[in-house]
């Protein structure tokens, strides 16, 4: 059987079936409207009954015939039927047709219901009575996709096959007789079929009834029908462990490149829910939060994977930065303490598969990419579960060399020095300048505050008084005053700090320089944490390129400059609770 969505023009858009494909303005359907989205509708093919579900993804309404579809709506479209694919304009035309070199089971399915029907209105009508192979060129029980076992076929099926001759008895009596044949053994093939369907979408009766999504915050949660709770939790990546797309392309090009990564993977996973465990599938999308990516688009594309791979499983997607997001262990917690029905987790027998891995380029032979990060790897790691690439779970390869981050929070000494050379003094009895010089994020303002402001130094800072300008002139007038001054900013170059230096000089007193030591990827981490426990600080999240850019314009203070002093500040953290303390260690970037 053949089904495709028709144009006016004669457009063709071939649908398979039980298999989703995404619609809208492109060359597949010709359509140009800029009304329509380039992914407006989902359609999914069913040959057995002949229709196709629609589910509206894009913002303006499409229409199935008359009836109206809104954004995150589905209909049935049957065969004839017209898809207005954007506002009542673009109409395609459900069409299905038989195939040249045979039928489908399904087809076949559709025909005997027809021919009992042509049976029930002959006998109505007294026409000529005909005999069992004027609607069989076959024995009926050929039409079906499979033989039905001894055991699961009708009595009345098991007498035909035993006494052929039967077939060609052509009296009134014989006739009615063949006539419940056949219904019973439609009404046979459409429990079986039912039967198959369940068992597809449902491990087990005592899982989850319904699939469902459900949204905190910036974690999106799939549970599909099946779906059981476990003290064995077997979690994977989805891009680039078990899908990856079909172009070849780093990144999809449309809602449906994609693929299975691997034959190996739906027996493995089928494997591992007989074995008990829970199939709990983890994944970043941060395009999501960047708005290049539709929610309901990826939802679908989740739903279609999960019905490739015909199993139960639950999926938590971090569709933003902060806890939910690998390496971090948010998705985890909510999973342990949300998404389990209370069953506590042993991650001694749970275990974590990514492709994320810290591998560096020609990892393995046949010219293999440098993994794109270290997250998947890392987020094991924070977990204390077992980590294996998809290479050594599925395709049971050797373990590849890999890296971790230069910054590991673990190490980090809460009782290190807090400041070089030790026999220096944080504050003077003086008046004085001290000029910061690090990167956002590296601790200065929690320094200052800690240990320098409470001594009477004035405070200067570019993100609450707006500009060097009003920097320089601040700190002018404290000098003025014969106060101190403290000035809080990154400083990276000697030009931004020559300001402060030459209003010290004006002044005619000593500028030293406090140089935060903290790195770069200690900063970044440092971003994240405040991001993860907002209320440890109040500082705004800094962008990336705001690193960068102090990275790139950086020149190490130097006493030629005209300091007095420098100081090397390092950065010593001090946790208010066991909490906060456990967040900050967790590797948060891979």
């Amino acid at each position: 059987m053949a089904c495709a969505l028709v144009s006016g023009s004669g457009k063709r858009v071939p649908l398979e079936d039980g298999r989703a494909a995404i619609l809208g303005r492109g060359p597949n359907t010709g359509v140009k409207d800029m009304e329509c989205s380039r992914h407006q509708v989902k359609a999914v093919a069913c040959f057995r009954d002949k229709s196709v579900v629609i589910t509206q993804l894009g913002p303006n309404p499409s229409y199935l015939d008359d009836k109206k579809l809104s954004r995150g709506q589905s209909g049935k479209l049957t065969h004839g039927g017209l898809l207005y694919l954007v506002n009542q304009n673009h109409p395609f035309k459900l069409h299905y047709s038989m195939k040249s070199n045979g039928t489908s089971s399904g087809a076949k399915h559709g025909e005997l219901k027809d021919k009992i029907k042509g049976v029930e209105k002959d006998a109505q009508n007294q026409q000529p009575k005909r005999s069992i192979k004027d609607f069989f060129p076959t024995s009926p029980i050929k039409s079906l996709k499979r033989p039905l076992s001894p055991e699961k076929e009708p009595s009345e099926v098991k007498r035909l096959k035993l006494n052929p001759g039967a077939e060609e008895e052509d009296d009134e009596k014989a006739a009615e007789e063949k006539l419940k044949e056949l219904q019973k053994l439609a009404a046979h093939y459409d429990t079986s079929a039912s039967h198959q369907a369940v068992s597809v979408s449902s491990m087990s009766s005592e899982g989850c009834a319904k699939s469902n999504w459900q949204q905190i915050n910036s974690l999106m949660v799939y549970t599909a029908a099946g779906v059981k709770a476990s003290d064995k939790i077997a979690g994977f990546d989805i891009d680039g462990c078990i899908i990856t797309t079909k172009s070849g392309k780093v990144f999809p090009t449309a809602p449906d490149d994609w693929r299975i990564l691997y034959p190996e993977i739906q027996p493995r996973l089928a494997s591992l829910l007989k074995k008990g465990y829970k199939v709990v599938f983890f994944t970043n999308q941060m395009g999501i939060a960047r708005g290049k990516l539709r929610p309901e688009v990826f939802k679908s594309k989740v739903e279609d994977v999960l019905a490739t791979l015909k199993l139960p499983v639950q999926v938590l997607v971090a569709s933003g930065p902060g806890v939910y997001r690998k390496p971090v262990m948010g998705m985890w917690t909510h999973l342990c303490e949300k998404a389990n029905e209370g069953v506590p987790v042993d991650k001694a027998q749970s275990f974590y598969v990514g492709d994320a891995a810290g591998r560096p380029e020609n990892w393995a032979p046949g010219k293999k990419k440098k993994d794109f990060s270290c997250s998947d790897r890392l987020f094991a790691l924070n977990l204390g579960l077992q980590f294996h690439t998809p290479e050594e779970y599925f395709l049971r390869w050797r373990s590849a060399p890999y890296s971790l981050p230069e910054f590991d929070p673990r190490k980090l000494d809460c009782n290190a020095a807090l400041y070089d050379p030790p026999t220096a003094s944080l504050i003077s009895d003086k008046t004085e300048v001290i000029v910061a010089v690090g990167y956002p994020a590296s601790g200065k303002s929690t320094f200052f505050h800690s240990h320098v402001i409470p001594k009477g130094y004035v405070y200067v800072n570019r993100d609450t008084l707006g500009s060097w300008q009003s920097c320089v002139a601040a700190c002018e007038r404290a000098l003025k005053e014969g106060r101190s001054v403290a000035v809080d900013n990154t400083n990276p170059d000697s030009e931004s700090r020559k300001r402060y230096l030459d209003v010290a000089k004006a002044a005619e007193v000593p500028c030293r320089c406090f140089r935060f030591t903290a790195s770069l990827e200690q900063a970044k981490h440092n971003n994240r944490f405040r991001e993860m426990a907002p209320s440890e600080t109040k500082h705004a999240k800094v962008n990336d390129m705001i690193f960068h850019s102090y990275k790139k314009h950086f020149v190490e203070p130097a006493l030629s400059e005209g300091f007095s002093e420098i100081l090397q500040i390092h950065f010593v953290p001090n946790f208010k609770d066991g909490q906060s303390e456990a967040a900050f260690r967790q590797f948060s970037e891979g």
